[in-house]
């Protein structure tokens, strides 16, 4: 498991900087626009791009041959860059390089987040990913709270600090992966990358349709919140921009608390079983949010949905690895951000028209729609997340 651990800081990098970038990037788009349903639309812009790229990425990592391995290359080239366009960020200078920015920054993570993930399962075993993805998790989770927490105070002295401490963090575990992972060393499927194929529209089988499905839901319902959170709780709430970024904490410190063990628990009862759990705790949690109006009370929700969440993301992305081939396991990670990018292209404007029109207590109400559902979609999905059943089984 130490490799796990030193692969976390990839994840951990990730993770900081999509906190960062969620948390912040929508105060600098509100004094140009007055619409939220505009600014969650311009949140998601970039993500056009990288919803053709990732998974073109993850696929050509599966077929990639080179002295650094598959996937460490994608990281090489998308790791700096990320770093870069980072700092750029909060010293734009009008609207136009605002964006520009973000787009780039952005287009430079497309290129090595499925890779990066994709390393997970290439050097863990099956039957013990699940904890490592719970490990990983953990490692991201300790950035997200470091994020809105540290990073709110870094925001409060300079808009530009959070930003340019999350790109020096990237350059920082870039160099952690490149010195520890070896892949032709650590891989336990990298001869199969040589010698075989993997066709992206081939791993569209039914279960994972559904399965996908079930992610775009619930990534529907997770990304929108993220994203217009910080504007919920200034507006609806109001409360100061640090203290609204702060009460993310709660959600991710929690998260965090319960990544091991919702690993340990989806291998031991199974990762179907604890999605479900944490699915309906999560449409429960967003479904109550709205009748709150204090804020503690408000965090102590945040806190049972970051449990909630773990129990979903924790046992997820193994689930999504189970139901295919050891081949094609860069093909299915990209499958899966596929859908994580078509959610944030389509919630945050769509539950921010939904405030324009109804209200900031409509947010949490259109999460917890979703939640449901996914939910649905999860309960037609017959796969257990077992690699011992096949894919003609749970066709």
């Amino acid at each position: 498991m130490k490799k796990t651990w030193l692969l976390g800081f990839g994840f951990f990098s990730i993770s900081i900087t999509w906190s960062l970038y969620n948390a912040f990037v929508p105060f600098f788009l509100d004094p140009f626009l007055q619409s939220t349903a505009l600014i969650g639309f311009m949140m998601t812009l970039d993500n056009y791009c990288a919803l053709f790229l990732q998974p073109w990425i993850g696929n050509r990592s599966d077929k990639t041959v080179s002295r650094f391995g598959r996937r460490m290359p994608y990281l090489l080239i998308g790791m700096p860059l990320a770093a870069l366009f980072m700092i750029l960020i909060p010293l734009h200078t009008n609207f136009i390089t605002l964006v520009l920015f973000m787009v780039l920054m952005n287009l430079a993570m497309s290129l090595y987040r499925s890779p990066t993930i994709a390393l997970m399962p290439d050097i863990t075993p099956e039957a013990q990913r699940t904890k490592a993805n719970g490990i990983i998790n953990f490692m991201g989770g300790v950035g997200a709270i470091i994020a809105f927490g540290g990073g709110s105070m870094l925001y409060k002295a300079n808009p530009s600090f959070p930003f340019v401490a999350a790109a020096a963090i990237t350059l920082l575990s870039l160099l952690i992966l490149y010195r520890f992972i070896k892949e032709k060393r650590d891989s336990i499927t990298w001869a199969a990358a040589d010698t075989e194929r993997v066709k992206l529209l081939g791993e569209l089988d039914r279960t994972t349709v559904l399965l996908l499905a079930a992610i775009f839901f619930w990534f529907v319902s997770y990304q929108g919140v993220e994203a217009l959170f910080t504007l919920y709780g200034k507006h609806h709430m109001g409360l100061e921009e640090s203290a609204s970024a702060f009460s993310l904490t709660f959600f991710s410190l929690f998260f965090v608390l319960f990544a091991i063990p919702s690993g340990w628990l989806g291998n031991r009862f199974g990762k179907k079983t604890m999605i479900l759990i944490g699915v309906i705790g999560l449409f429960l949690v967003f479904a109550a949010i709205p009748l709150i109006e204090t804020l503690v009370m408000l965090r102590v929700m945040l806190a049972l949905g970051g449990i909630c969440w773990a129990c979903i993301n924790i046992n997820s992305y193994p689930f999504v690895v189970a139901t295919g081939s050891e081949r094609s396991i860069g093909t299915r990670t990209g499958l899966y951000y596929l859908v994580s990018s078509l959610a944030a292209i389509s919630s945050p404007p769509l539950l921010g028209l939904a405030i324009d029109h109804f209200g900031y207590g409509s947010l949490f109400l259109c999460a917890s729609g979703s939640m449901l559902l996914a939910l649905l979609c999860l309960l037609l999905v017959k796969h257990n997340g077992s690699s011992s059943v096949s894919r003609t089984e749970a066709v």
